[in-house]
């Protein structure tokens, strides 16, 4: 099976974390990535794998930048990472086992959410269709992310991809900011009947900041993690407040 898959990565100024998530794909006979024209030393880590077919896009959106991605590719199935997932050992050994011929078109994979390399008890991150068959797969754009469309059958992994990301305060400040302008788009202009719980929640500009806090600290037992813990509540408190202030303003000045 991994002679068959196809590891695709997006870049823009990450060579904080790139050569970690690359060190785990050297199974990998080519390696896909589609770098934003990074100002930092990424190019240079790419460069540093010979799988590594590395080429550059102006980013526009995520969507149109993962479908440039996985067109190409020549393999049968595609694994799509961001450049601060590293893929554990065990899910290696579980991707190897697969049947490349099955009837299964996708494949969800749960996440560890690591903060200074320390992995945490629990995060909010869902389960990510991350493998999948290039031909039954398109992205669309869905408020400050993506969302993936696979025709067919799908099945979940039993091993974790762990998200590690240790980029520093500012670049994340400043990844926040952009994404909870796109995440406001999202939210003014879809129906509340249409929006998730969770989305609705966070319409109300007053309430997300503390579910947020007290479902990452006490729900997912952040408060035993320690300070690791502590650090990935703020982080995600801090996005939810973020978020308030740009809908107040986009509310206020309309």
């Amino acid at each position: 099976m991994l002679n068959t898959i196809t590891p695709v990565i997006l870049t823009y100024n990450e060579e904080a974390n790139l050569g970690r998530t690359l060190q785990h794909l050297t199974w990998a006979k080519q390696i896909v990535i589609v770098d934003s024209y990074s100002q930092d030393r990424t190019l240079d880590i790419a460069q540093s794998y010979p799988q590594v077919k590395l080429l550059q896009r102006r980013f526009d959106t995520h969507a149109n930048q993962w479908n440039y991605a996985i067109d190409q590719v020549q393999t049968e199935w595609v694994l799509s990472l961001d450049a601060d997932y590293t893929l554990s050992q065990a899910l290696i050994e579980e991707m190897k086992t697969l049947d490349p011929h099955t009837a299964i078109d996708s494949y969800f994979i749960s996440f560890t959410y690591c903060v200074f390399g320390k992995p945490l008890r629990g995060t909010l991150l869902p389960p990510r269709e991350a493998l999948f068959r290039r031909d039954h797969a398109v992205y669309i754009d869905d408020g400050h992310t993506q969302l993936l469309k696979v025709k067919g059958r799908s099945s979940t992994l039993k091993a974790p991809i762990f998200h590690d990301d240790r980029k520093p305060l500012s670049r994340w400040l400043w990844a926040q900011d952009r994404y909870m302008v796109l995440e406001v788009k999202k939210l003014r202009s879809t129906s509340a009947d249409e929006l998730s719980l969770g989305d609705r929640i966070r319409k109300t500009k007053i309430l997300a900041p503390f579910v947020i806090l007290i479902y990452c600290l006490i729900l997912k037992g952040g408060i035993l993690d320690g300070w690791a813990g502590w650090y990935y509540t703020f982080q995600r408190v801090l996005a939810e407040i973020l978020l308030s202030i740009h809908l107040i303003q986009a509310e206020e000045s309309s």
